[in-house]
């Protein structure tokens, strides 16, 4: 349940106090403001460019490869932490499948 759900459900229940109600409402006014940034931020663009590398890399390799195989076809100074962290959100659009032998994991293009 959201704040401005709890709000309008305690509003309900006091409905007979003018200065509960008159609370309530400039709160929900408030919680109303607010908006979240849409606009991406530096990292997050840059990491956009880093993902177009990464698939551009597998989109070259016939079958999996490792994320170490994959910094050293990259372009630039990368921590395999990093290139780990960009193929995860990969594999969460769907646009990379992960799949594991043992312990090594091999990505390729969906």
């Amino acid at each position: 349940m959201t704040k401005k759900e709890m709000f309008a459900e305690i509003r309900n229940a006091v409905i007979d106090n003018e200065e509960m109600v008159a609370f309530i409402d400039h709160e929900i006014e408030l919680l109303g403001r607010k908006k979240g940034s849409s606009k991406p931020t530096k990292t997050q663009i840059e990491n956009e460019g880093i993902k177009e590398q990464i698939v551009a890399v597998l989109a070259d390799c016939d079958e999996g490869v490792t994320v170490k195989e994959i910094l050293g076809l990259l372009d630039g100074d990368f921590t395999s932490q990093k290139i780990s962290a960009l193929l995860r959100q990969l594999v969460m659009a769907g646009k990379v499948v992960k799949s594991t032998k043992g312990k090594v994991s091999y990505f390729a293009l969906a």
